[in-house]
Order: C-alpha cells, then sequence, then structure tokens
C-alpha cells in the first residue's frame, strides 16, 4: 500500500512539475547585479508593481487595469517609451522575501508563455544583490536567440538604471 502512495505521490509531483515547465517556457535568462545600497532601499525601489517606470528607462508609464497593486491577481499595463504596451499579471508579492513573479498575458514583444521573478536579498548591511529571471518561449514570428536577446537586454538595461539611480542618491 505505501508503495502505491509513492508512486502516486511522484507521478503527481512529476505532472505538476512538467505543467509548470510547460506553462512557464523553454528559454531562460537570470540576471544578477550587486548595487551598493541596502537592501531596505532597493526593496523599496523595486517593490511597487505599479511603478516600473521609476527605474526602468525603456517603461514611459505603468498603470493597474484590475485588481489591487501589490497584491496576487493585479494586472498592469506598461507603456513603452515608442509607444508599444504590455499587460502582465501579479503572480506572487512577498515583503518578507523581498520577492514578486509575473507574467505576460499581452504583448510586444517576441515572446510567449512568459514568466519572471523579481528578488532582492542582502549582500551586507549596505550591499545588495538583485535577481531578474524568467522563462518563456519565442513568440510567434521570433526564434529562440531573438526571444532571448530581448528580454536580456530589457533586464540589462533596467538592472543597471536601477543601480545608477540607487547608488546617485
Amino acid at each position: 500500500m505505501f508503495r502505491l502512495y509513492l508512486a502516486v505521490l511522484t507521478a503527481s509531483f512529476f505532472l505538476l512539475t512538467s505543467i509548470h515547465t510547460m506553462a512557464a517556457g523553454n528559454i531562460s535568462v537570470s540576471k544578477t547585479i550587486a548595487i551598493d545600497a541596502p537592501a531596505a532601499e532597493v526593496w523599496a525601489k523595486v517593490k511597487d508593481f505599479n511603478a516600473l517606470n521609476t527605474w526602468h528607462p525603456a517603461v514611459a508609464k505603468t498603470e493597474i487595469l484590475a485588481g489591487e497593486n501589490n497584491k496576487v491577481g493585479a494586472t498592469r499595463l506598461l507603456t513603452l517609451n515608442d509607444g508599444g504596451t504590455i499587460e502582465e499579471d501579479l503572480l506572487a508579492w512577498d515583503e518578507a522575501t523581498m520577492t514578486y513573479s509575473y507574467n505576460i498575458i499581452q504583448s510586444v514583444l517576441p515572446v510567449s508563455n512568459y514568466e519572471a521573478t523579481l528578488t532582492v536579498e542582502p549582500i551586507t548591511g549596505t550591499s545588495t544583490k538583485v535577481i531578474w529571471s524568467a522563462s518563456f518561449n519565442a513568440g510567434k514570428g521570433a526564434d529562440d536567440d531573438t526571444a532571448r536577446n530581448t528580454i536580456s537586454g530589457i533586464f540589462d538595461a533596467g538592472l543597471e538604471n536601477l543601480t545608477k539611480i540607487l547608488t546617485a542618491q
């Protein structure tokens, strides 16, 4: 009986894992940067789901379309400097671990099945590590390299500007 229970439990785990993997996509990008600022200060800058425009140079405007800001289920609309838009849902948001996850619903980006996580971790009392990672598929008409390079460039630009903002204070 125990073996049957263990087999069912193991099969369920692998099924759930493969469903999550399929939903998130098969291309991954992860960027990590160290910032000379306390983690609380860095988190204060990035934690507002409705304020990506305050630190990412490509985003002109951010607005909440549905739900409540920083609450799971909130939907935001990013308007880019070139007029393109990206609609995203907040999947997880945790003040204690200084992390949130979101996915893209609709986008001008060459990706599909996009899911990302942004995490702030203290290194010391005055320095912080920010990790921004995503998994996705290439969107219709795009190849894997185009999708990967686009997301990589977006992460680099955002993290570099975040560093510039926080170290200029």
